[in-house]
C-alpha cells in the first residue's frame, strides 16, 4: 500500500475510506496493510479530512515503525478482535558457522520468495537471528520456505513469547543546547550540523507522533516521539534545567 506519486497517495486515501465505511456497515473489524511512516502520515491525514474513525494502530509490539491500522472500536462492536500479526522467529540452523545478517539481508530473502512489502512489519535482527512481523495470510509460507538468509541455512517458528529484543527500554540521553526548536535538538541528538537536520524537514523525512512535521523552529512537547527516516527514533522526555550560559539540557529516550 505503499504511496509515492500523488495518484498513489490518492488511492491509499480511498482505501482508508472503503475500509473505515465497511467496519461502520457491517458491523465488524477491518485491517489495513502494513504501513511505513509515510503511508502512517497519509493515514492521519486522511482523518483530518474525513474526520471522527475509531481505529487502533498496532504493530505487533511497543514502539514498531511499520504499523497496521484496524478500524472499528470494541466499545461499538461489542467484541474484541486481534490483530492479525505473527511474530517469526528465524534462526541459523548451525549458529557457529552463519554470517553476520542484517535486515537487509532478511529483508532481501523475504523478498526472493515473492512476499509484498506490506505484508510485512518490522524485521528485528540480533546475534544473527531475526524476527519477522508478517500478516498472519502469509505467515505458515514464510516458515515453510524461508529457508536460507544470504548464505545460511536457517528454521523459522512461530514466536509466542515477546522475545528479549522487544523489551528494550529507550537510552537515556542528556544534551546539551542553545534552543529547543526542533531543527536544534534532532542536530544534537544524531550529530548533524543545523544545516543537515534542516535538510529533513525539507525532505519530509521528519515525523512527530506518526504525523510529517515539517515545522523545523517549532517546539517539541513532553512525549513526543520523533521518528527520522534514515536515523532511528526517540522520545522527547522535556528540558532538565537551563545552565548558567543560558543553553538547555534536554533528554531524551533515545531508540537504539
Amino acid at each position: 500500500m505503499a504511496g509515492t506519486t500523488e495518484k498513489e497517495n490518492r488511492q491509499l486515501k480511498k482505501r482508508f475510506e472503503e475500509l473505515a465505511e465497511k467496519a461502520y456497515t457491517e458491523n465488524r473489524f477491518t485491517f489495513s496493510d502494513f504501513l511505513g511512516m509515510a503511508e502512517l502520515a497519509l493515514f492521519y491525514d486522511f482523518l483530518d479530512e474525513y474526520g471522527k474513525t475509531p481505529y487502533t494502530v498496532w504493530g505487533g509490539y511497543d514502539g514498531s515503525e511499520r504499523q497496521m491500522v484496524r478500524f472499528g472500536s470494541t466499545e461499538e462492536l461489542g467484541y474484541e478482535v486481534e490483530f492479525p500479526i505473527v511474530c517469526i522467529k528465524v534462526v541459523p540452523l548451525l549458529k557457529k558457522f552463519a554470517d553476520e545478517l542484517s535486515h537487509r539481508d532478511f529483508l532481501g530473502a523475504l523478498m526472493n520468495l515473492g512476499i509484498e512489502r506490506d505484508t510485512l512489519g518490522d524485521i528485528l535482527v540480533q546475534e544473527r537471528e531475526g524476527y519477522v512481523f508478517a500478516q498472519e495470510t502469509i505467515a505458515d509460507f514464510i516458515i515453510e520456505n524461508l529457508t536460507r538468509v544470504k548464505h545460511t541455512a536457517m528454521r523459522c517458528e512461530r514466536c509466542e513469547q515477546p522475545p528479549a529484543i522487544l523489551k528494550k527500554e529507550p537510552v537515556e540521553k542528556s544534551i546539551v543546547t542553545a534552543s529547543c526548536r526542533a531543527d536544534s535538538i534532532l542536530s544534537k541528538v544524531y550529530n548533524l550540523s543545523r544545516s543537515q537536520s534542516l535538510l529533513l524537514f525539507q525532505e519530509k523525512k521528519v515525523y512527530v507522533n506518526g504525523r510529517v512535521n515539517e515545522n523545523n523552529s517549532g517546539l517539541l512537547k513532553d512525549g513526543d516521539v520523533v521518528a527520522v527516516r534514515g536515523y532511528g527514533k526517540f522520545i522527547y522526555r522535556g528540558i532538565q534545567y537551563e545552565n548558567k550560559k543560558g543553553k538547555y539540557c534536554v533528554l531524551v529516550g533515545l531508540y537504539v
